[in-house]
């Protein structure tokens, strides 16, 4: 905690100094792209490449326009101490990060550098921002509206999970909407007459002991909230719902994919190719607390059939039927 502090200290006395900002006008300019896990989920997921086309797409041409510094956390909260830092000392224009312990500590910092959040939560309930429209600060970028998807996700483990009883969900201590959302899913399913049960976990091995734990509290379905270190252990999570028959909902499709039984939300990918226009009205002179954040416009349902036939679930039609995608 004390290296912690002192981490922060003075990384903030080196961003409110000039020399903590970029000044050079030339070309390339300097992007840190911070993503708190591992490189092989950024790609697995799209979402690097996706910010590269729409960097492309705005006219920015990496290597020639600008220059991306890219570094990963690999879910290990303090590594993103030294990620920053690394991003600080290249004296970057933008920083475009994604995972909620880089937020708290670029927001700790009180960082003078403009970042792009590319997923998070409600930024003002965190801390990011004064509001949605005018987040009059250093930070701009784009939400999950994750808590938002809350109701809509229970009604579907509903669907698929006949008789449910318990609904579960597994929380990540280092991320800061985790709680806030699984006391909003606690009262949903009391309303529901639903029992609810948590665990924790913030490393792939606590991962499968947070779902035998799950499952010996009575929960036959379990809700995961958005988490950056969730995308490089998909398979993990999937694997190990399975064999303790619990069915699982994500907010993004590449969860089922990897054998989850059910995603619901938006197209997460989108919001690094969305990102990188925020990027260029930066380096245009647009200053982030003026750049309202943007919520998703659209979401999608995908649903593994294999993966419900390994649980035993006999899936209505209509759940399907509702689904954009079906894996079968």
């Amino acid at each position: 905690m004390i290296a912690r502090r002192r981490f922060v200290a003075g990384l903030a006395g080196a961003l409110a100094s000039p020399a903590g900002i970029a000044q050079s006008t030339s070309t390339p300019r300097r992007i840190a792209f911070l993503f708190y896990a591992s490189r092989q989920a950024a790609y697995d997921t799209g979402r690097y490449q996706a910010f590269v086309e729409g960097l492309r797409d705005a006219g920015l041409v990496e290597g020639r326009d600008v220059e991306v510094l890219a570094r990963y956390a690999d879910g290990d909260a303090e590594r993103v101490t030294a990620i920053s830092q690394e991003a600080m000392r290249a004296k970057v224009d933008v920083i475009v990060a994604t995972g909620s312990p880089i937020y708290r500590v670029l927001r700790e910092a009180k960082v003078a550098i403009p970042v792009v959040v590319t997923v998070g939560p409600d930024p003002v309930a965190v801390g990011l921002a004064a509001s949605i429209a005018r987040p009059g600060g250093q930070f701009t970028g784009l939400t999950d509206a994750a808590e938002s998807l809350i109701p809509k996700q229970l009604e579907l483990m509903r669907a698929a999970v006949p008789r449910l009883a318990t609904i579960g969900t597994m929380i990540n201590p280092t991320n800061d909407s985790h709680r806030p959302q699984s006391r909003r899913l606690a009262a949903i399913a009391g309303e529901a007459g639903l029992g609810f049960a948590a665990s924790e976990a913030s490393t792939s091995s606590a991962v499968t002991e947070a779902l035998a734990a799950l499952s010996k509290a009575g929960a036959r379905a379990v809700i995961l909230f958005g988490d950056t270190f969730y995308t490089q252990v998909f398979t993990t999570i999937a694997q190990s719902a399975i064999e303790r028959r619990l069915a699982t909902i994500y907010i993004v499709p590449q969860f089922p994919e990897a054998g989850g039984l059910m995603s619901y939300g938006p197209d997460l990918t989108e919001n690094f190719r969305r990102a990188a226009r925020f990027v260029d009205r930066i380096l245009k002179g647009a200053k982030p607390g003026d750049l309202p954040f943007e919520h998703p416009s659209t979401y999608q349902l995908v649903v593994n059939l294999r993966t419900a036939k390994a649980l035993g679930l006999a899936l209505p039609p209509s759940l399907a039927a509702r689904a954009d995608r079906v894996i079968e």
